[in-house]
């Protein structure tokens, strides 16, 4: 057992082990169509940039501003919160827009096609959105299987000679990488989803979502 095995199954026996089954809990509760297209806004936002400044515009915005006020109030937040790429990220929510109402849809991809198939169908279609933030999305609405390979996971996933940390993330690449943590996962008896905030939690310091 690698010293990052041993890490994790000791944090499990904490309290931020509660903390992690009561987080992968919310993700499993039943979301309305505003909060499915809020957590898709967070994931735009979060996108190369800290999460804790993109849960904090969310909070700020809530549905309402999220799907109604001009792209410049968005970039005037987004701004106003010290986050990264304003213009960009206010694009991809207002473009996002064309997608809510979004469960129905996706509920229907995920039960006929399967995780990986919604995965791709958000990549293809909404704006802002790559194999990561996809993968995150989906993790939030409680899907468990796939891996979230930001930068702190991939930096542990390096320290500790499991794979090492490429300069670019190509789809083979994250792919591939994607299976790595998986078999880590199995190794420590966890789903990825509760391996990401174990791992996360090392990097940041939080359990966030």
């Amino acid at each position: 057992m690698t010293t990052l095995h041993s890490a994790v199954l000791r944090l499990k026996n904490t309290h931020i082990g509660k903390t992690v089954k009561k987080r992968l809990s919310e993700f499993k509760s039943p979301k309305s169509d505003e909060e499915l297209f809020e957590e898709l806004c967070f994931c735009i936002l979060a996108a190369n940039a800290k999460g804790r400044n993109a849960f904090n515009i969310q909070k700020e915005l809530g549905f309402s501003g999220l799907f109604s006020l001009p792209e410049a109030e968005i970039v005037a937040c987004i701004k106003r919160n010290k986050h990264r790429f304003h213009n960009n990220k206010a694009k991809f929510i207002v473009l996002a827009r064309k997608h809510h109402p979004l469960k129905k849809k996706l509920h229907a991809i995920l039960h006929s096609k399967g995780e990986r198939e919604a995965r791709e169908w958000l990549i293809a279609n909404v704006k802002g959105i790559g194999y990561k933030e996809a993968s995150h999305y989906l993790r939030n609405l409680g899907v468990s299987s796939l891996a979230i390979l930001d930068r702190h996971i991939l930096n542990l996933m390096h320290e500790h000679k499991i794979a090492r940390k490429p300069k670019t993330l190509t789809k083979k690449k994250y792919l591939t990488l994607e299976k790595k943590f998986q078999k880590l996962a199995k190794e420590v008896n966890m789903s990825p989803s509760e391996l990401d905030l174990y791992m996360w939690y090392m990097k940041a310091g939080e359990v966030m979502k």
